[in-house]
């Protein structure tokens, strides 16, 4: 690889970084709209936040398994056929629609794993109609990350849908409030499907002479599950804390932790600034086996993740009473469990980096890495929950155990991750720097601070930009080089 190939490789990822770190920033206005409405409005409540959670875990989950991996294996076909790409797209797309309506259906008829403890209206049955769009809404944004277009991620999933979401929601309190959220779900879903879909369209245009084959959909389908495995379980070490909480604790429980992760997930989010650009990156430089290439964009993704996910921890963490307490009073209780997960997205990007590269070069042995973490965290997940019950504390300290044990079950994942793909790559695999160190020091100080000194009020709105600021500034000084400062520069990969 030459050296301007890998200027354009770091532009790309920058510019893709940039457009989603954006997102964040978005999706952070849309989501507290939601949880103030859901947690504060009669109609609703800390109770039916926590059933509405448990259903939207095995939503999801089932959605993320029909797309049989293509969110990110469809870079790695798109990038070795030479099919026309919209019937490479089709392929995937049918098999994920069959998947998801066989499911979907099964899920209407049989609604019990919906809903752990029994209590649903008919309108909250209809939640299983989001599972198809939900799934070919994955894989319409993946074929527009591997040309690039990154905007129609935000777009759909930091504008259109928590909007939608929210809006909904409010307007379900007046029309439907007993299944008010599940309906307000399913709208947002559909819409960032249509917004998502669209430019689809425009991009890869209608498959030509394509149609469904046995034998094509048989291979997809066997090519695919070590990915759709691999995914699955990712995805599920953020879900299932809420369905082992679903049996265990009380709603009230589960819908204040649902709260603290959905505060948390938004700098999880910021993981996916990198994803769609890192995997055609990635599988172009295998095919070329320009292994030191990857390890470096590796690493730099890996850094830049980490320095972000660090300062929004620190920023939504230190205040965390305040900010819990946006939502309602109930609320404030999940604090404990609020800071682990914001710990927890800090510890696990190094995971996350190294599995966009072995998810390509050892499909396996990342798969078994996986099934080992989630196996570590439910072990975890219930030990702590046990142990709660045995020291006879409060049903919140259930929510701080479960996370806890994410936190803990990815740190060990990350360095089981790293290190396997450093063995492949022969090369180095670590985005830690002294400089996290540097910038979260100053900026703790001011939290405190904050906290200790200001009226909540002002903790909240003067106390987490000072926060922010103070890390960014450190961060940009001591720990940002040449290459990192690509991310905050609009150039073009050539």
């Amino acid at each position: 690889m030459t050296q301007q190939a890998a200027l354009d490789d770091t532009a790309a990822l920058a510019r893709g970084g940039r457009t989603n770190f954006f997102g964040f920033f978005l999706r952070l206005a849309a989501r507290i709209p939601f949880l103030f409405i859901a947690g504060r409005a009669e109609a609703y409540g800390a109770a039916a936040l926590g059933r509405f959670a448990s259903a939207l875990v095995v939503i999801e989950l089932t959605a993320m398994v029909c797309t049989l991996g293509e969110k990110r294996g469809l870079a790695q076909r798109l990038s070795e056929s030479d099919a026309n790409p919209a019937n490479v797209v089709a392929d995937g797309a049918f098999v994920a629609l069959l998947a998801s309506c066989t499911m979907a259906l099964i899920f209407w008829l049989f609604p019990a794993p919906l809903f752990p403890g029994g209590h649903y209206t008919q309108a909250d049955r209809l939640i299983v109609i989001a599972i198809p769009p939900l799934a070919l809404t994955e894989i319409w944004l993946a074929g527009l990350a591997y040309r690039y277009n990154v905007g129609a991620t935000v777009r759909a999933r930091a504008i259109v849908e928590p909007w939608t979401l929210s809006i909904m929601a409010l307007a379900m309190t007046f029309i439907a409030p007993e299944s008010g959220l599940s309906l307000a779900y399913i709208a947002s879903i559909f819409a960032a499907a249509l917004t998502a879909f669209v430019p689809f369209l425009k991009a890869y245009g209608l498959p030509v002479g394509w149609r469904p084959t046995p034998n094509t959909m048989g291979r997809l389908t066997v090519r695919s599950l070590p990915l759709a495995a691999a995914d699955a379980i990712e995805w599920g070490t953020r879900r299932v804390d809420i369905l082992i909480l679903g049996f265990f604790a009380s709603p009230v429980a589960v819908g204040v932790y649902y709260v603290a992760q959905q505060v948390a997930s938004l700098p999880q989010k910021l993981k996916t600034s990198f994803e769609p650009i890192l995997g055609p990156v990635i599988t172009r430089n295998l095919k070329e086996k320009n292994y030191t290439a990857i390890a470096k964009q590796v690493c730099q993704a890996g850094f830049w993740i980490t320095a972000a996910q660090a300062g929004i921890a620190l920023a939504l963490g230190i205040p965390g009473e305040g900010v819990m307490g946006l939502v309602g009073p109930a609320f404030v209780g999940g604090t404990g469990a609020l800071a682990f997960l914001l710990a927890a997205e800090v510890v696990a990007a190094t995971a996350v980096v190294s599995e966009a590269a072995l998810i390509y070069v050892a499909k396996m042995q990342n798969l078994l890495v996986s099934v080992t973490t989630i196996s570590l965290q439910v072990v975890l997940t219930v030990g702590g929950i046990l142990l709660v019950d045995r020291l006879e504390l409060d049903q919140l300290y259930r929510a701080a155990a479960a996370a806890a044990a994410l936190m803990l079950s990815l740190a060990v994942a990350s360095v089981i991750k790293s290190v396997l793909l450093a063995r492949i790559l022969g090369q180095p695999i670590n985005n830690w720097r002294w400089a996290l160190v540097w910038a979260a020091a100053p900026a703790s100080l001011v939290g405190w601070a904050a906290t200790r000194y200001l009226p909540e009020w002002a903790e909240l709105s003067l106390g987490i930009p000072a926060i922010l600021g103070i890390y960014c500034w450190v961060i940009w000084t001591k720990g940002f080089g040449h290459e990192d400062r690509v991310l905050f520069r609009k150039s073009r990969a050539k």
